[in-house]
């Protein structure tokens, strides 16, 4: 999965060669953990479903274009301003909470 992975982002971030097949590479793992980490916890799924793959893409390419700004919030370069998020996982997370079971658990009250 992580050779397509690594193609698509290539793609879009618009890298040709293999010289950036290594740092691709590690951005992925890492998300992979990360997200699979979120799986766990929250949905008690141990790996990461297909259909979820774009979410491992979008934010490899987010993580690929920050390469230097680590740590930085917000950068504004004569009048261009950009602003990084604290937590890549937001925007994807009601999408993500989908997989999270639904307690199936009705009670009932009675009154004596």
């Amino acid at each position: 999965m992580a050779t397509t992975i690594r193609e698509n982002v290539k793609t879009l971030v618009g890298v040709e060669d293999d010289l950036q097949d290594k740092v691709i590479d590690l951005i992925i793992k890492n998300i992979e953990s990360r997200l699979r980490i979120w799986l766990k916890q929250h949905a008690e799924l141990n790996e990461i479903p297909d259909e979820l793959t774009f979410i491992i893409e979008e934010l490899a390419i987010h993580r690929f274009n920050r390469l230097g700004s680590e740590g930085m919030t917000s950068e504004s370069v004569e009048g261009h301003s950009v602003s990084f998020s604290e937590n890549d996982l937001a925007p994807y997370l009601s999408i993500l909470e989908t997989y999270i079971p639904k307690s199936e658990t009705s009670g009932k009250v009675m009154f004596f």
